[in-house]
């Protein structure tokens, strides 16, 4: 199956899908963290007409997540909310079978849709809390892989640092290779 990874730099939905045997490229503004995989660093608006099977997109939740609320007046004002929301429905409409756009709990539920799946990393070996939202187009909920005890709120709890926007977006080896295993059967 060929799979996109749209808005991925850490490379690991795209390594578990490629430890599969799929065709699978991560895409993103910035360089992949992972040297071993295929890695398109630009816009994703350039590769999404390139033949994929499958794309899971992980847009930029800055100016959607419910988290920076306080900020959004001025986001609306300055426009970035709404282009944010646009290329949430560019991606969502992306000529790809089969979509996944993962987000935190944000405003894409009220002005887009609701998510089709909220899922924990404690569902999938991890011992901690971070709200998940996954909007599906042409594919199953994801099923619990290892559900565990230990349940910390330690994502939202990091403290400040250069790095810390990074570390809070990226995705869990676990919820990683559910998606791969779950979603490159369908």
């Amino acid at each position: 199956m060929k799979v996109l990874v749209a808005c991925e730099y850490s490379g690991r939905v795209r390594d578990a899908f490629a430890a599969l045997g799929h065709e699978a490229m991560s895409c993103d503004l910035l360089p992949s963290d992972s040297p071993n995989g295929r890695h398109y660093q630009g816009d994703v608006r350039e590769v999404l007409g390139w033949g994929w099977d499958l794309m899971i997109a992980h847009p930029p939740c800055t100016d959607l997540a419910v988290s920076g609320a306080r900020h959004f007046a001025a986001k609306i004002d300055d426009g970035r909310q709404q282009a944010s929301l646009d290329f949430v429905r560019l991606l969502l409409e992306a000529p790809i079978e089969k979509i996944a756009l993962e987000n935190p709990i944000s405003i894409i539920s009220s002005k887009i849709r609701k998510p089709s799946q909220i899922i924990q990393p404690w569902q999938f070996g991890h011992g901690e809390t971070k709200a998940t939202c996954l909007w599906l187009k042409n594919l199953p909920l994801l099923v619990p892989t290892d559900v565990v005890d230990g349940r910390e709120n330690r994502v939202h709890r990091m403290p400040p640092s250069a790095d810390r926007w990074k570390k809070r977006s990226t995705t869990f080896l676990g919820i990683a290779a559910a998606m791969a295993e779950q979603w490159g059967r369908v």
